[in-house]
């Protein structure tokens, strides 16, 4: 089986399940750190020609993540494409597990059976918490309706104030965002790098989280410990 991913999350678990599986993988993908297969492009600019080229018996893709106009030309360049669609944890680990089984995965690995354990046996949160949750500044851009991470931190006890606007990342001035008074503003370090010397000064004497973007939004072998590690993190800024 030779198998171009097109997606950070699914490249790590499908390189931690089926090594040697892997043919292709985006300029994007940095997990596992050792990766060493030829790079494509990026999620939203795969250089399609050079996927052609390698002859993937499988492209996994995601829909959010990948243009359809691109995985339409593969599938008419005559590869098959796998595309996943996942809008909370639950649908991650079915979408984890169709796609391992696609690429030759004989057995559930045991990161996913920890994975689903980990967020099945989540306590109920003694108390819940309203959040911003920016992914990108300059134009400032927050987590709206319908998305993994706001699944992600809802199972944690974070509401984000934004969860039923219109768009799914809708932009929003930083004033605008202020002045919804959360309890808290979770700042992943991914898309966009927050870090604790951009982007807490812009919401002064409110607490911020700043958080792993790779177990905030990725589904792969991050998704075990991902409810420790946000965990940890919202505490450590509500203190």
């Amino acid at each position: 089986m030779r198998v171009v991913s097109l997606v950070p999350s699914l490249t790590e678990a499908v390189a931690a399940t089926v090594p040697g599986t892997l043919v292709g993988a985006t300029d994007w993908c940095t997990h596992p750190a050792d990766l060493d297969v030829p790079r494509v492009g990026g999620t939203k600019n795969p250089d399609l020609d050079r996927i052609v080229a390698l002859a993937p018996d499988l492209v996994i893709a995601n829909e959010e993540e990948n243009r359809a106009p691109d995985l339409a030309a593969l599938r008419a360049a005559g590869i098959e494409v796998l595309v996943t669609e996942v809008r909370g944890v639950p649908e991650a680990v079915r979408e984890l597990a169709r796609v391992l089984d696609a690429c030759g995965a004989a057995d559930r690995p045991r990161w996913l059976i920890e994975a689903e354990a980990a967020w099945s046996d989540l306590r109920a949160p003694a108390r819940r918490t309203t959040a911003v949750v920016p992914i990108w500044r300059r134009p400032w851009m927050v987590l709206g309706r319908d998305t993994f991470a706001g699944d992600v931190l809802a199972r944690l006890g974070v509401d984000h104030l934004y969860a039923a606007h219109t768009e799914r990342y809708p932009r929003i001035p930083v004033e605008e965002l202020r002045a919804a008074a959360p309890d808290v503003v979770v700042l992943p370090d991914e898309p966009y790098r927050f870090t604790a010397d951009d982007g807490p000064e812009a919401f002064p004497g409110v607490p911020c989280a700043l958080v792993s973007g790779r177990h905030l939004t990725w589904y792969g072998p991050s998704l075990a410990e991902a409810p420790r590690m946000l965990g940890e993190a919202l505490r450590a800024a509500r203190r």
